[in-house]
């Protein structure tokens, strides 16, 4: 019998020692990172595919379903430095409905979110966004015009700000 006690003492001291260990663990603070600042520029077009002119920056219109990339360190006041920027993206004339997404270049396609939803033939549209900007010298975001099969539109995109 005092076997049985000795043993359920001891249970209940090991309980009781890995419910303090797990409590200080959770009240360990987890490093946060320096926030960024945000650095305001005059808005400046960095992204016009209405231009005929095949460029990085340019033409040709956007094609449904066709990923594209582009620069935005570099340009326009924005340093290669940056972390992510304050853009203003515009969708014009999609012919098949459909969504703009916006993504840092050479990650996944994210694929659950839309920075634009328009409707086929709709004349413009236009969305804030904050991207995160990845260090590539040549492309810095990606972005895709998503139908249900086919169709161009046209996409503005205007830097507001960057973050470093």
């Amino acid at each position: 019998m005092a076997r049985a006690s000795s043993v359920r003492i001891m249970i209940i001291v090991g309980v009781l020692a890995l419910a303090l260990a797990a409590s200080a663990k959770a009240q360990t603070p987890t490093p946060t990172p320096a926030p960024l600042k945000f650095y305001a520029v005059t808005p400046c077009r960095l992204v016009d595919t209405r231009n005929p002119v095949i460029s990085t920056n340019g033409g040709p219109h956007l094609a449904g379903g066709s990923p594209r990339n582009f620069q935005i360190t570099g340009l326009c006041g924005v340093p290669g430095s940056a972390k992510a920027a304050s853009l203003n993206v515009a969708l014009l004339t999609p012919t098949k409905s459909g969504f703009l997404e916006v993504w840092p270049f050479n990650t996944p396609y994210p694929g659950n979110f839309s920075t634009i939803n328009a409707a086929a033939g709709e004349p413009a549209i236009a969305n804030g966004a904050i991207v995160p900007l990845t260090a590539d010298p040549n492309f810095n975001i990606s972005l895709v015009y998503g139908t249900s099969g086919g169709g161009t539109a046209d996409t503005i995109i205007d830097v507001t700000g960057y973050f470093q």
